[in-house]
C-alpha cells in the first residue's frame, strides 16, 4: 500500500501542474497556437512539459515531502472525493467527446466549431470539467497522503482559476451575448441550491 500510494503521489506531483500551465499557455496565445494547428500545438508545448516532468522525478524526495503515512479518515475522504468526481466524470463524457475533452475546439475552431453547451450537467454548473479534476486530484492527494502532494494540489487551485478565466474570454469571444446570458444564469463551479435534484437532461 505504501508504495501504491508513493507512486500516486509523484505521478500527481509530476503531472498535475504541467497539464494546468499547458492551459495557461495556450489561452492567452490561442490565436497563435491556432496557426500551428493542434499536433504542433501539443508537440511543442510538450517539450517543457517533458522537462517538467523530467525535473519533478529527479526531485521527487524534495517534491513529495514528508509521508504522513495511511490512515482510515483519509482512504474514506479520498473515497468520498473519487466518487464526487467520477460522478460528475460520468455525467460529462455523455456531453463531450474526445476532441472536445482535449480541448481541440479552442485550437482547430474552422474544423471543430463546437457549440456552446448549457444543458445536462452544463446546465448546473458552467465548469464541470475542472470541478471534476479537483475533486478527482484531491482523492488522489488524500490517497497518497504526503504533505509535498497537498502543497502541489493547493498551490494549483490559482492556477486552475485563472484557466477559467482565460477560457471564459475565449467563450464570450466565440458566443457572444448567448455565452453572456448563460454565464449570468449558471454558476461557475457550485450549482444553486434549487437546481441540486436534477431533472433529466438530453445526451
Amino acid at each position: 500500500m505504501d508504495k501504491v500510494r508513493y507512486f500516486l503521489g509523484i505521478l500527481l506531483v509530476m503531472s498535475y501542474p504541467p497539464a494546468i500551465l499547458l492551459w495557461v499557455a495556450i489561452h492567452p496565445f490561442a490565436s497563435f497556437w491556432r496557426r500551428l494547428g493542434p499536433v504542433w500545438t501539443y508537440v511543442l508545448l510538450g517539450v517543457p512539459v517533458a522537462g517538467y516532468a523530467l525535473a519533478a522525478w529527479m526531485a521527487r524526495g524534495l517534491l513529495m515531502g514528508k509521508d504522513l503515512g495511511s490512515s482510515v479518515i483519509t482512504m474514506i475522504l479520498a473515497a468520498a472525493f473519487f466518487i464526487a468526481g467520477e460522478s460528475l466524470g460520468l455525467a460529462l463524457r455523455k456531453r463531450l467527446n474526445l476532441a472536445l475533452l482535449a480541448g481541440i475546439p479552442e485550437l482547430s475552431p474552422a474544423r471543430y466549431p463546437g457549440q456552446l453547451l448549457t444543458d445536462g450537467v452544463y446546465g448546473h454548473i458552467r465548469h464541470p470539467r475542472y470541478v471534476e479534476v479537483v475533486l478527482v486530484t484531491i482523492s488522489y492527494a488524500l490517497f497518497a497522503n504526503y504533505l509535498g502532494v497537498y502543497l502541489v494540489v493547493l498551490l494549483s487551485l490559482p492556477l486552475i482559476r485563472l484557466v477559467v478565466g482565460l477560457e471564459e474570454r475565449e467563450l464570450r469571444q466565440r458566443f457572444g451575448a448567448a455565452y453572456m446570458e448563460y454565464s449570468q444564469r449558471v454558476p461557475r463551479f457550485v450549482p444553486r441550491r434549487r437546481t441540486w435534484n436534477f431533472p433529466n437532461s438530453r445526451g
